[in-house]
Protein backbone atom coordinates (compact mmCIF):
# COMPACT_ATOMS: atom_id res chain seq x y z
CA UNK A 1 0.00 0.00 0.00
CA UNK A 2 1.36 3.68 -1.32
CA UNK A 3 1.14 5.60 1.83
CA UNK A 4 0.43 9.18 2.32
CA UNK A 5 2.28 10.91 5.53
CA UNK A 6 2.57 14.04 6.61
CA UNK A 7 5.97 15.46 8.29
CA UNK A 8 4.83 18.29 10.70
CA UNK A 9 7.46 21.35 10.20
CA UNK A 10 7.71 23.21 13.34
CA UNK A 11 11.06 24.08 13.20
CA UNK A 12 10.66 28.06 12.59
CA UNK A 13 14.20 29.05 12.26
CA UNK A 14 14.68 31.99 9.44
CA UNK A 15 18.48 32.21 10.38
CA UNK A 16 20.68 31.95 7.59
CA UNK A 17 22.70 28.99 8.55
CA UNK A 18 19.08 27.40 8.94
CA UNK A 19 18.15 28.45 5.18
CA UNK A 20 21.67 26.54 3.50
CA UNK A 21 20.74 23.11 4.39
CA UNK A 22 17.00 21.35 3.43
CA UNK A 23 14.74 22.47 6.38
CA UNK A 24 13.76 19.37 8.77
CA UNK A 25 10.46 18.20 7.00
CA UNK A 26 12.74 17.74 4.17
CA UNK A 27 15.25 15.88 6.77
CA UNK A 28 12.99 13.30 7.38
CA UNK A 29 11.43 12.88 3.65
CA UNK A 30 15.18 12.10 2.77
CA UNK A 31 15.37 9.66 5.84
CA UNK A 32 12.35 7.55 4.83
CA UNK A 33 11.56 7.85 1.28
CA UNK A 34 14.66 5.75 0.82
CA UNK A 35 13.19 3.02 2.89
CA UNK A 36 9.33 3.35 1.52
CA UNK A 37 9.79 5.06 -2.23
CA UNK A 38 6.35 4.77 -3.34
CA UNK A 39 4.70 6.18 -0.17
CA UNK A 40 3.75 9.96 -1.06
CA UNK A 41 5.59 12.58 1.61
CA UNK A 42 3.98 15.60 2.16
CA UNK A 43 6.09 18.81 4.40
CA UNK A 44 2.88 20.37 6.36
CA UNK A 45 4.19 24.23 8.01
CA UNK A 46 2.50 24.06 10.97
CA UNK A 47 5.22 26.37 12.02
CA UNK A 48 3.24 29.20 9.86
CA UNK A 49 -0.13 28.16 11.37
CA UNK A 50 -0.76 25.54 8.43
CA UNK A 51 -2.68 22.36 9.65
CA UNK A 52 -4.01 19.66 7.79
CA UNK A 53 -7.60 19.91 7.27
CA UNK A 54 -8.62 16.75 9.55
CA UNK A 55 -6.21 13.66 11.68
CA UNK A 56 -7.86 11.33 8.70
CA UNK A 57 -6.41 13.46 5.86
CA UNK A 58 -3.31 11.32 5.92
CA UNK A 59 -2.40 7.81 6.81
CA UNK A 60 0.33 8.92 9.03
CA UNK A 61 2.55 12.06 10.72
CA UNK A 62 5.68 13.05 11.96
CA UNK A 63 6.25 15.70 13.93
CA UNK A 64 9.95 17.45 13.31
CA UNK A 65 12.23 18.66 15.86
CA UNK A 66 12.65 22.50 16.30
CA UNK A 67 14.65 25.17 18.45
CA UNK A 68 11.00 26.30 19.73
CA UNK A 69 9.78 25.48 23.11
CA UNK A 70 6.72 23.48 23.73
CA UNK A 71 6.35 25.40 26.48
CA UNK A 72 6.02 28.64 24.64
CA UNK A 73 2.66 29.91 25.15
CA UNK A 74 3.65 32.57 22.62
CA UNK A 75 4.04 31.13 19.68
CA UNK A 76 0.62 31.70 17.96
CA UNK A 77 0.68 28.25 16.20
CA UNK A 78 1.93 25.88 19.10
CA UNK A 79 -1.92 25.52 20.77
CA UNK A 80 -3.39 24.56 17.86
CA UNK A 81 -0.64 22.53 16.60
CA UNK A 82 -1.11 20.77 20.22
CA UNK A 83 -4.95 20.56 19.56
CA UNK A 84 -4.30 18.81 16.36
CA UNK A 85 -1.84 16.17 18.48
CA UNK A 86 -4.87 15.63 20.48
CA UNK A 87 -6.97 14.74 17.14
CA UNK A 88 -4.68 12.76 15.85
CA UNK A 89 -4.56 10.65 19.16
CA UNK A 90 -8.07 10.48 19.63
CA UNK A 91 -8.55 8.97 15.55
CA UNK A 92 -5.74 6.39 16.57
CA UNK A 93 -3.67 7.68 13.35
CA UNK A 94 -0.18 6.57 13.27
CA UNK A 95 2.24 9.36 14.78
CA UNK A 96 5.86 9.85 15.20
CA UNK A 97 7.46 12.68 16.94
CA UNK A 98 11.08 13.54 17.07
CA UNK A 99 12.47 16.03 20.01
CA UNK A 100 10.49 18.46 19.76
CA UNK A 101 7.85 16.42 18.20
CA UNK A 102 8.39 13.74 21.55
CA UNK A 103 7.75 16.99 23.95
CA UNK A 104 5.05 18.31 21.89
CA UNK A 105 3.19 14.88 22.34
CA UNK A 106 3.99 14.81 25.80
CA UNK A 107 2.73 18.07 26.60
CA UNK A 108 -0.48 17.97 24.21
CA UNK A 109 -1.25 14.70 26.00
CA UNK A 110 -0.81 15.76 29.63
CA UNK A 111 2.79 15.17 30.50
CA UNK A 112 4.98 17.53 31.09
CA UNK A 113 8.65 19.23 29.71
CA UNK A 114 11.19 20.98 31.64
CA UNK A 115 14.86 22.24 31.23
CA UNK A 116 17.29 20.22 31.87
CA UNK A 117 19.43 21.78 34.43
CA UNK A 118 22.57 19.93 33.08
CA UNK A 119 22.05 22.03 30.05
CA UNK A 120 22.38 20.95 26.45
CA UNK A 121 22.35 17.32 25.17
CA UNK A 122 24.13 17.68 21.99
CA UNK A 123 26.56 15.92 19.25
CA UNK A 124 25.07 12.19 19.71
CA UNK A 125 23.25 10.09 22.31
CA UNK A 126 22.22 6.61 23.09
CA UNK A 127 19.25 5.16 23.75
CA UNK A 128 19.15 1.77 25.85
CA UNK A 129 16.30 0.02 24.40
CA UNK A 130 14.49 -1.24 27.74
CA UNK A 131 11.39 -2.45 25.69
CA UNK A 132 11.40 -4.04 22.07
CA UNK A 133 8.26 -2.72 19.72
CA UNK A 134 7.45 -5.42 17.17
CA UNK A 135 8.50 -2.51 14.36
CA UNK A 136 11.88 -2.29 15.73
CA UNK A 137 13.17 -5.10 13.34
CA UNK A 138 16.58 -5.73 12.85
CA UNK A 139 16.44 -5.65 16.27
CA UNK A 140 18.91 -3.59 18.74
CA UNK A 141 19.81 -3.15 22.32
CA UNK A 142 20.86 0.29 22.23
CA UNK A 143 20.81 3.08 19.39
CA UNK A 144 22.86 6.32 18.73
CA UNK A 145 20.95 9.11 16.97
CA UNK A 146 22.04 13.07 17.15
CA UNK A 147 20.78 15.30 19.65
CA UNK A 148 20.13 19.04 20.11
CA UNK A 149 18.13 19.54 23.19
CA UNK A 150 18.14 21.76 26.34
CA UNK A 151 14.81 20.92 27.49
CA UNK A 152 13.16 17.14 27.76
CA UNK A 153 9.99 15.42 28.93
CA UNK A 154 10.24 14.52 32.70
CA UNK A 155 6.41 13.78 33.07
CA UNK A 156 4.75 11.27 30.41
CA UNK A 157 1.05 11.32 29.54
CA UNK A 158 -1.14 8.82 31.70
CA UNK A 159 -0.97 5.53 29.66
CA UNK A 160 2.79 6.56 27.95
CA UNK A 161 5.10 3.88 28.23
CA UNK A 162 8.84 4.76 28.20
CA UNK A 163 10.81 2.11 26.03
CA UNK A 164 14.05 3.53 26.74
CA UNK A 165 16.42 6.38 27.19
CA UNK A 166 19.81 6.93 28.57
CA UNK A 167 21.16 8.85 32.66
CA UNK A 168 20.99 12.36 30.79
CA UNK A 169 17.47 11.54 29.45
CA UNK A 170 15.65 8.79 31.30
CA UNK A 171 12.73 9.12 28.88
CA UNK A 172 14.27 9.39 25.67
CA UNK A 173 11.69 7.45 24.05
CA UNK A 174 7.84 6.49 24.93
CA UNK A 175 4.97 4.81 22.68
CA UNK A 176 1.06 5.66 23.63
CA UNK A 177 -1.12 2.74 22.01
CA UNK A 178 -0.45 1.48 19.21
CA UNK A 179 -0.59 4.40 17.11
CA UNK A 180 2.35 6.72 19.25
CA UNK A 181 5.64 6.69 19.32
CA UNK A 182 8.10 9.11 19.76
CA UNK A 183 12.34 10.20 20.36
CA UNK A 184 14.03 12.90 21.76
CA UNK A 185 16.49 12.27 19.56
CA UNK A 186 17.25 12.85 15.75
CA UNK A 187 17.36 10.13 13.04
CA UNK A 188 16.92 12.64 10.10
CA UNK A 189 19.92 14.55 11.20
CA UNK A 190 23.17 14.05 8.94
CA UNK A 191 26.64 14.49 10.68
CA UNK A 192 27.62 17.25 8.14
CA UNK A 193 24.43 19.39 9.43
CA UNK A 194 25.65 18.49 12.87
CA UNK A 195 29.19 19.38 12.50
CA UNK A 196 28.15 22.78 11.28
CA UNK A 197 25.81 23.11 13.59
CA UNK A 198 28.12 22.78 16.40
CA UNK A 199 30.01 25.38 14.45
CA UNK A 200 27.36 27.96 13.97
CA UNK A 201 27.07 27.46 18.13
CA UNK A 202 30.41 27.68 18.98
CA UNK A 203 30.82 31.59 19.81
CA UNK A 204 26.41 30.59 21.69
CA UNK A 205 27.64 27.99 23.71
CA UNK A 206 30.52 27.22 26.39
CA UNK A 207 33.36 25.27 25.98
CA UNK A 208 32.99 22.22 27.59
CA UNK A 209 29.26 21.41 26.03
CA UNK A 210 31.11 22.22 22.45
CA UNK A 211 33.93 20.16 22.96
CA UNK A 212 32.01 16.95 25.02
CA UNK A 213 29.47 17.19 21.52
CA UNK A 214 32.15 17.30 19.03
CA UNK A 215 34.00 14.15 20.98
CA UNK A 216 30.69 12.72 20.45
CA UNK A 217 30.77 12.84 16.84
CA UNK A 218 33.11 9.83 16.27
CA UNK A 219 30.27 7.45 17.19
CA UNK A 220 28.61 6.73 14.24
CA UNK A 221 24.46 6.44 14.15
CA UNK A 222 22.07 4.02 13.71
CA UNK A 223 19.68 6.70 11.24
CA UNK A 224 19.17 4.54 8.67
CA UNK A 225 18.13 2.03 11.03
CA UNK A 226 15.96 3.68 12.78
CA UNK A 227 14.11 5.24 9.51
CA UNK A 228 13.44 1.86 8.87
CA UNK A 229 11.54 1.59 12.24
CA UNK A 230 9.74 4.52 11.70
CA UNK A 231 8.23 3.37 8.51
CA UNK A 232 7.79 0.13 10.03
CA UNK A 233 5.77 1.60 12.73
CA UNK A 234 3.85 2.97 10.95
CA UNK A 235 3.06 -0.12 8.79
CA UNK A 236 2.06 -1.58 12.75
CA UNK A 237 0.07 1.02 13.61
CA UNK A 238 -1.88 1.03 10.91
CA UNK A 239 -2.22 -2.95 11.00
CA UNK A 240 -2.84 -2.86 14.71
CA UNK A 241 -5.80 -0.04 14.28
CA UNK A 242 -7.49 -2.70 11.35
Amino acid sequence: MNLRIAVLLTNDDTSAFAAAFPNDGQKVVNLLQIQRPDWIFEVVPVKDGVLPPSAHAFDGYVITGSPASVNDDKLEWLGPFLQFIRQIDAAKQPLIGLCFGHQAVARALGGKVSRHAQGWGLGTASTQWRESGPWMQPAKAATSLMAAHNEQVTQMPEGAQCLGGNDFCPMGSMQLGHHIWTTQYHPEMPLNFMQALLGYLSDKLDADTLNSANASLSTTTDAPLFGRWMVQFIEHAREAKT
